[in-house]
């Protein structure tokens, strides 16, 4: 069983085998990480450029799962560097012969560039070019002339531009297509959901279903978009295709309601068609098609029980109607399905595959397949100028990096120069994700050094032409981009080993066996990461804890929103940007056991946002479901209101909740008086079923029975902690 959202503890040896473990594209990702870092040695060793450490680690920065994104990333890169250079000679030309006037330019830019990283939508890349512009402009102040300092900024240039150049190249000619990718993922998704209905007691496979239910549909969505660009899809496939996108949430959903509930599990007759026609849709995915005029034959299913029958419902409507783009079917509920199936199953499950669909009109398919979007911010966040924590940020990074720059600068010692790297690696917005970073970099460090130091010893000396060095690259590469490109948990290390491990063995255009720059490189980074948790930790400490309630509260009101629209593919790709934002915030959870205690918030308020998140997890099925029946029903406001009863919400958004219901659905909202049928709380009398609300009565009941299930269980954990503490 999965551990409770913020009870995650350090990952332990069976925890790393398991991130460790392989996945479909993870090698593939990795060989082509390898192979592009050992062409980049090759060309840098033939044409003698500086740096060549440096060339093969950006390849990890350019590198996208698909090969748009990929050759995307590189152009912008490129411009990137280009203004960087630009930048850094300008300022060269003021403050290169003054040393107090380039310490001030470097504390300034540092300070002025911090702040836009943190206040601004430059946070991904921001930092770097804070680090890149200080440490430039202090190498520049070693050069001895004018010309040569040009020179240098040039071949930082090329130094960027050779990898960039190779790796474009090899992503256009071995990266997927993002259409396969995004056929790939929905594959996955079917045969998961087919395995759970298959094998429902398999623990295995059902939390591999709720992990695919947790990671949202944005990356699918973006591969689609994406994947015009490339001609890999036509314009006319797009739509059918998001539209595909939201059946397969909904097939998952329902699938995990048939795990998660003994009541709610088919019997071998329905199991076996749906299975099949599962697996066969997911063929037609993976194989660079969609399946259209789906058939799917099924028992009876009156003698079903309520939650049985709606998980037949929601696959029978998914299934058949998977990639139809439809306005009207939109609109419509899947609760005809009893009068539509056919008392026995005749013949076998058919699926046809077809490359295009009947052209739909253009904005139709806009309508149907795009859920709506508030407005666009700008450049800058809502508080870039009211929230001080950015000026702070700021202050505190430019500060542990100058330190840093004034240690190695005054004792002599440009070995250890990592340190200011260091600082504008590890520093982020809170004191949790700092601390987090900062081990992964440490535990990166200390292996990559490692490795690079028996290279160095066993390796290297038996070395006698390039080919032999880019074969030991490529190996370096190649386990450093597994790790770097696998979770997240522990994405940080593989970059580090990368960095380390080509510091060491990238000595020149030739192999080198000087072990003093693995130990400087690898005592700097050391020293970086103690100043950092110093400042960090003491000046102007951020916890984890605002975020978490902002977002809790943000995403209580993104289900209220989402319960009530009245289209079904806008309803479902909110839910599952939904289901990804709690998966966000048990992740933000789960960081705070980084922070030390003087930062870390209480036990009770820990508890209190963990079984929050666990409520809300366990309603995200029964609310899905039942919105997809009766948008607006006021049942899923209170089991809401019921799930953050006690926790603090923004004052200005409290009370605007319900009326943004309301007008979003369009009055689709109903009120007790509107609907007599509707519970006035949720622990009301349930009202008869029959055969327009037995479907509902049993949703209701379900989300109903998970609440108290966890309400009991967390007050007796609180009743045994008690007695634990109690006095003798």
């Amino acid at each position: 069983m999965a551990q409770p959202a913020g009870d995650h503890a350090r990952p332990g040896t069976a925890d790393l085998l398991t991130l460790l473990g392989a996945y479909p594209g993870r090698a593939e990702m990795a060989t082509r990480i390898a192979l592009i870092c050992a062409l980049t040695v090759f060309v840098t060793s033939a044409y003698g450029t500086p740096e060549a450490a440096i060339s093969a680690y950006v390849v990890f920065f350019l590198n996208q799962p698909d090969r748009v994104l990929s050759a995307i990333t590189g152009v912008a890169m490129v411009v990137l560097v280009t203004v960087v250079v630009g930048l850094v000679m300008l300022v060269a030309m003021f403050a290169l012969d003054d040393p107090l006037w380039r310490i001030t330019c470097i504390a300034g830019l540092s300070l002025a560039l911090l702040f836009v990283t943190s206040a601004s939508k430059l946070r991904p890349v921001g930092a770097i070019i804070a680090m890149i512009v200080g440490f430039s402009l202090d190498e520049l102040g070693s050069v001895p002339f004018g010309e040569a300092a040009t020179r240098a900024l040039l071949y930082a240039w090329v130094m960027v531009a050779i990898p960039i150049g190779i790796s474009v190249c090899v992503n256009l000619l071995m990266a997927p297509s993002p259409r396969k990718l995004a056929g790939r993922e929905l594959a996955k998704r079917l045969r998961l959901a087919a395995r759970s209905l298959a094998e429902p007691e398999r623990e295995a496979t059902g939390d591999a279903l709720r992990a695919c239910l947790r990671k949202g549909d944005a990356q699918i969505g973006t591969w689609l978009k994406l994947s015009v660009v490339d001609a890999s899809s036509a314009r006319t496939d797009v739509a059918p295709l998001l539209q595909g996108v939201s059946s397969t949430l909904a097939i998952l959903v329902a699938a995990d309601l048939a795990a998660r509930e003994p009541s709610g599990r088919l019997p071998a007759p329905f199991v076996a068609p749906i299975a099949e026609t599962l697996e066969n849709m997911a063929r037609t995915l993976a194989a660079g098609g969609y399946p259209v005029d789906i058939e799917l034959s099924l028992p009876n299913v009156a003698e079903l029980t309520p939650l049985a029958r709606i998980v037949v419902e929601d696959l029978h409507a998914a299934i058949t109607r998977f990639a139809v783009v439809d306005v009207a079917v939109d609109a419509a509920v899947p609760t005809k399905f009893q009068a539509e199936v056919e008392p026995q199953a005749q013949g076998q499950p058919e699926v046809q595959a077809q490359a295009q669909v009947q052209p739909q009109p253009q904005a139709q398919a806009e309508a149907t397949t795009a859920p709506p979007t508030g407005k666009n911010g700008g450049f800058f966040l809502p508080d870039a100028f009211t929230n001080p924590d950015h000026v702070r940020y700021a202050l505190k990074t430019t500060v542990a990096a100058m330190f840093c720059y004034l240690l190695y600068s005054q004792i002599n010692w440009p070995g250890i120069h990592t340190c200011f790297i260091t600082v504008y690696m590890v520093s982020l917005g809170t004191t949790a994700e700092t601390v987090e970073k900062m081990t992964l970099r440490i535990v990166g460090c200390l292996i990559g050094a490692l490795l690079g130091a028996a290279a160095i010893l066993f390796v290297v000396p038996v070395l006698s032409s390039v080919v032999g060095l880019m074969a030991l690259v490529a190996a370096g590469a190649w386990l450093s981009a597994w790790i770097a490109f696998g979770s997240p948990r522990i994405a940080y290390a593989g970059f580090q080993i990368a960095l380390v491990f080509f510091m060491c063995v990238l000595q020149g255009a030739a192999p080198a066996y000087d072990l003093s720059l693995a130990r400087d490189r690898t005592i700097g980074i050391l020293i970086g990461n103690v100043v950092v948790y110093l400042v960090f930790t003491r000046a102007w400490p951020v916890t984890v804890a605002a975020r978490v309630d902002t977002g809790l509260a943000a995403l209580r009101q993104q289900w209220e929103r989402l319960a009530s629209l009245p289209h079904a593919v806008a309803r479902r790709a909110q839910a599952a940007s939904a289901m990804a934002q709690r998966d966000a915030l048990e992740q933000d959870l789960a960081l705070i056991h980084y922070e030390p205690s003087w930062v870390r918030p209480d036990a009770e308020w820990i508890a209190e946002r963990r079984s929050a998140l666990a409520r809300l997890g366990a309603l995200e099925g029964p609310m899905f479901l039942l919105a997809e029946r009766r948008p607006g029903d006021v049942a899923i406001d209170g089991w809401l209101k019921r799930l953050t009863d006690g926790l603090p919400l923004p004052p200005d958004e409290t009370g605007a909740a319900g009326a943004g219901v309301a007008e979003a659905s369009g009055g689709a909202a109903l009120s007790t008086a509107q609907d007599p049928a509707l519970p006035i709380a949720p622990h009301a009398t349930w009202p008869d079923a029959t055969a327009d609300n037995d479907t509902r009565t049993a949703l209701l009941r379900l989300g109903d029975a998970r609440l108290t299930q966890l309400e009991h269980t967390a007050s007796n954990d609180a009743a045994k902690e008690l007695s634990t503490h109690a006095p003798a």
